[in-house]
This record gives structure tokens, C-alpha cells and sequence, in this order.
């Protein structure tokens, strides 16, 4: 882990890990563990949905993380990539990477040659498997976009959260519904449209509550996600974080408020029964029903 103590710059970086670091999963950890006290992340960034945004992976990595736009590197050869690094990291000594690294125009070079071009050391770290299943963001992707929160949440090794701005919604629900926070997303890659069960984060206070996302069918058909603060009534949040534990069911048409009202009732109750405790992972190891 870094020294908090002491600010860590480009200047005085001894280690970089380098990746996309998307999700910063147990996969990406194994190559954190390797860095050390003075050690810094490069992240090779494509600016699409994530599943940790930008500048949001150094507060899951807790190591300071240098961007790196992929379109204005993907030109460059195996040999200029790494004169950029030691340029830009004057006393670099260690680069740690993962097994399938490759870098440089076309991909074309891989670990191997990073051992031949990169005069300091370079250490690879072999493919983490946990639970019979490679630990990989094209994964996680797949489990997220298809709803399958309980397998991301394993390979991520953390509950998977968006966070958004409170934005104005129709103004329906607090009337004739329940009161929801109508968040902006931007940059999250975001599940199946459905409704979740979560945990919503409000400053320092986490909330059991349950989660839309998707098109309002039943009014006025638009995109939204809105999360529903269970026996709360919060009225004064203006950034909150959704922490995703189970998807209850898909997104359906209701032919009127009082049908909707009725299978958001018993959606509540359903969610209910997940969002008292959690599922902690700690060095590798799954901690059950610890309180949220």
C-alpha cells in the first residue's frame, strides 16, 4: 500500500502496474499487491461506459492513477511506449503487468518483449481464477449487462455501484407511488433494464433500497434510474451511490398506477429480505452478514 505521508507524483514513482483497471477487481488487485510502497497505476483509458470510471480507480485501488488516452498512444511502438513511461516516470524500476499484456501498435508486442525493451524489472502476474471462473473485465461486463449482479459482484470481489447526480423526476412518485431519487448517470456501464434489489449511499449512510432502471413503460415511457429508499423519506441528497446486489425482475408494462403501486409494494418486500446484510470480501475471502 502507498505511504499517505508522502504525495506521490511521477517524479518520485518507482513502480507502475499497467491496464485499463476497469472495475479494479480481484484480478487487478493481485497486480497491486506487487508494487509497493511508492508504486502508481497507468491506465489505459478508452473513455466508454465503465465499470469504474476514470479517476474513480484510484479510490478502489487507493494508488494514484496517470491516465493514458488510447487513441493518442495506439500509434506508437512497443519500443516508444516504453521510452514514454520512463520519460514520464524518471525513476522507474518496476513495471507489473498481467499475463495476456500487450501493448504497442497493433498489440503486436507482449510481455516478453517488454522484458527485452524495459531495462528495470518487470514482473507478470499469472491469470486469477476464483470460484472456477477467470477474473476478467470482459466478464464482469458480460455478467452486469445481463443482470447477473451475484457473479460480477464475485469476480469484482465488491458489491458494483453507479453513482449520479439527484435530478428532477416526473414528480409522480411521492404523489401517487413511492418517493424515488431520480439520479444522472454518466460513464457507468449500466445492468439490464429491471428493477433491483441495493444499497444506496447518501454521504456516510448506506440505506437498504431497491432500484429501477430502464424505460417507464407504465407513464411516460423515458429512460431512468431511480432508487427507492426503503422506510426513509429522503428528500435533500444531491449525489448518491447505488450498490447492486440482486435483480428482482425484468421491466413491465402496468395498465395503471394502482397495479404499478401494487408490484412496487411487493417488490419492497422482496428486497427487503437481501439488503440487511452484506457480502464483504476481505484478502480473498468472503465475510457473510456483516451489517450494512
Amino acid at each position: 500500500m502507498p505511504n499517505f505521508s508522502t504525495l506521490l507524483t511521477k517524479d518520485n514513482i518507482t513502480a507502475v502496474a499497467i491496464g485499463h483497471f476497469d472495475g479494479v477487481h480481484r484480478g487487478h488487485r493481485e497486480l497491486l499487491n506487487r508494487l509497493g510502497e511508492f508504486g502508481g497505476l497507468v491506465v489505459i483509458d478508452k473513455n466508454k461506459a465503465n465499470i469504474t470510471p476514470r479517476l474513480k480507480r484510484a479510490e478502489y485501488s487507493r494508488y494514484p492513477c496517470f491516465l493514458y488516452d488510447f487513441n493518442e498512444i495506439k500509434g506508437l511502438s512497443g519500443d516508444e511506449f516504453v521510452a514514454l513511461l520512463k520519460r514520464d516516470f524518471k525513476n522507474l524500476k518496476k513495471i507489473v503487468v498481467g499475463f495476456d499484456f500487450r501493448f504497442g501498435r497493433n498489440r503486436a508486442w507482449d510481455k516478453y518483449d517488454l522484458r527485452r525493451i524495459f531495462d528495470g524489472e518487470v514482473d507478470i502476474v499469472e491469470e486469477v481464477c476464483f470460484e472456477g471462473m477467470g477474473v476478467h473485465s470482459s466478464a464482469i461486463r458480460e455478467f452486469i449487462k445481463q443482470g447477473q449482479i451475484y457473479e460480477a459482484n464475485l469476480l469484482i470481489g465488491r458489491e458494483y455501484s453507479i453513482e449520479g447526480d439527484v435530478i428532477k423526476g416526473q414528480g409522480i412518485g411521492e404523489k401517487e407511488l413511492v418517493p424515488t431519487l431520480n439520479l444522472d448517470v454518466k460513464n457507468y456501464l449500466l445492468p439490464i433494464e429491471g428493477v433491483y434489489a441495493t444499497r444506496t449511499r447518501i454521504g456516510y449512510k448506506t440505506y437498504g433500497s431497491v432500484t429501477f432502471i430502464g424505460n417507464r413503460l407504465s407513464t411516460d415511457g423515458k429512460f431512468s434510474v431511480e432508487t427507492h429508499v426503503i422506510n426513509e423519506n429522503i428528500s435533500n441528497a444531491s449525489h448518491v451511490a447505488v450498490c447492486f446486489i440482486k435483480r428482482l425482475r425484468g421491466n413491465m408494462k402496468f395498465r395503471n398506477l394502482s397495479e404499478l403501486k401494487e408490484q412496487i409494494r411487493l417488490d419492497i418486500k422482496q428486497a427487503s429480505q437481501f439488503v440487511g446484510t452484506c457480502d464483504l470480501y476481505i484478502d480473498g475471502k468472503m465475510i457473510v452478514g456483516s451489517r450494512a
